[in-house]
């Protein structure tokens, strides 16, 4: 009887705090989440419209994950507003077919095209999924510049404490990069039981790190090399890598070397795995346009204040063909998926891509909902889009020409 009665006390007082004011001050996406709670923290399970309103503020629910914060610049990259890019296709029609939350094109620096739904708004932040491999990997180019690491050629196990004797020992940085260490690993993400939904549940074991411990669990397909496989769990220890290669967290790195001094707007954060360390393979929570000046980076080489902090050749490199991924015209770099007209771009599941044309000068930032982690159909769509955008681009230009 006094269970029952104890239950009826909390039932009335959650039915007062709502009646009250508290409820209604907490705003409607925290609302909407409290009426219809995730059961589970792995998002690959959520539905849809709890993603809708969890993608915006998943380092503000420190009960299902903890975050920690990548501090903006004081001098901030202005993005100067131009004249709107012109292309066939209704842009509002493939916002809404494509379950956008936001779309940014910038070309030469300037805003082109600017567009928000799903309750985003230019200051407010959004996951990057794995869009966040592409900033990981320009940090073990600045840790090799600063001669922290020595070279990509290195036995990844002589950097990593626990890698030694596993499937990992024998296998180099560049093969991390490449994600052809031909060790086994599942990234099925509708399977609750493969690799890349279990790993952050791990009980890590001899006081090593969550991925670590996981990782070093795995056994061997090919020889390292020989065989490309997409593992996001290898970018998480490429994150373990950096950190303990330069005794930095990821997160205050990344902020020092990249996020202040190219003058990033908005605060940011970088989710957390159970054991404190940075989810590198995951999950930096952003504003859209500083998505879109993570692509300027990229596309000025690494530059700031008039030299580049990545060692020579390090981004034409990265962002062109390392690894054969089976599909023509298409390879992987250091995490990035290349294209061999010389394009390239950062993905991440949902719909999340920053998509760079380097001859072209044109940087493309989605963050999407897209129903499903994967939608050949909608990625299809989406870069027969990017080549209207490429098309109206090549037309500017040739007017001007024909101007002239």
């Amino acid at each position: 009887m006094k269970s029952v009665l104890k239950w009826l006390g909390i039932i009335v007082a959650v039915i007062a705090l709502i009646a009250g004011g508290w409820f209604w001050s907490i705003g409607p996406d925290m609302r909407g989440l409290i009426l219809d709670p995730p059961k589970d923290a792995n998002i690959l399970f959520w539905s849809q419209s709890q993603r809708e309103i969890g993608f915006k503020m998943m380092d503000e629910l420190p009960a299902l994950v903890k975050s920690v914060d990548i501090t903006p610049s004081t001098d901030i990259r202005e993005l100067p507003v131009g004249e709107p890019l012109s292309v066939a296709t209704s842009v509002d029609a493939f916002f809404e077919e494509q379950s956008l939350a936001g779309m940014l094109v910038l070309h030469e620096g300037n805003i082109r095209i600017e567009r928000y739904g799903l309750g985003l708004t230019p200051e407010r932040r959004w996951t990057s999924f794995s869009v966040a491999k592409s900033f990981t990997s320009n940090l073990v180019g600045i840790a090799i510049k600063e001669g922290d690491i020595n070279s990509i050629d290195d036995n990844v196990a002589d950097y990593i404490e626990g890698l030694k004797d596993s499937a990992y020992d024998g296998v180099s940085i560049g093969q991390l990069l490449t994600m052809t260490s031909g060790v086994d690993w599942n990234e099925d993400y509708s399977d609750p039981q493969s690799d890349v939904a279990l790993f952050n549940n791990h009980i890590a074991t001899d006081g090593l790190p969550t991925i670590v411990s996981y990782m070093r669990g795995l056994s061997r397909a090919h020889p390292p090399g020989e065989q490309w496989l997409y593992s996001t769990g290898e970018t998480n220890l490429i994150g373990i890598l950096v950190e303990q290669a330069t005794q930095r967290s990821l997160a205050d790195y990344f902020s020092e070397k990249i996020w202040q001094p190219f003058g990033m707007a908005d605060r940011a954060t970088w989710l957390l795995g159970a054991d404190g360390n940075e989810i590198s393979g995951c999950c930096v929570q952003a504003s859209l346009r500083d998505f879109a000046r993570y692509g300027l980076f990229v596309l000025e080489d690494g530059n700031i204040n008039g030299s580049s902090i990545l060692p020579d050749n390090w981004l034409s490199t990265a962002t062109t063909k390392q690894a054969d991924i089976g599909i023509t015209g298409s390879g992987y770099g250091y995490q990035w998926w290349t294209f061999d007209d010389g394009t390239f771009t950062a993905r991440g599941i949902f719909g999340q891509t920053i998509f760079i044309d380097p001859g072209r000068q044109l940087v493309v930032a989605f963050n999407g909902n897209w129903p499903n982690a994967r939608e050949t159909k909608l990625n299809d769509e989406r870069f027969e889009f990017i080549e209207e955008l490429q098309k109206a681009v090549d037309d500017e230009a040739n007017g001007e020409l024909i101007n002239e």
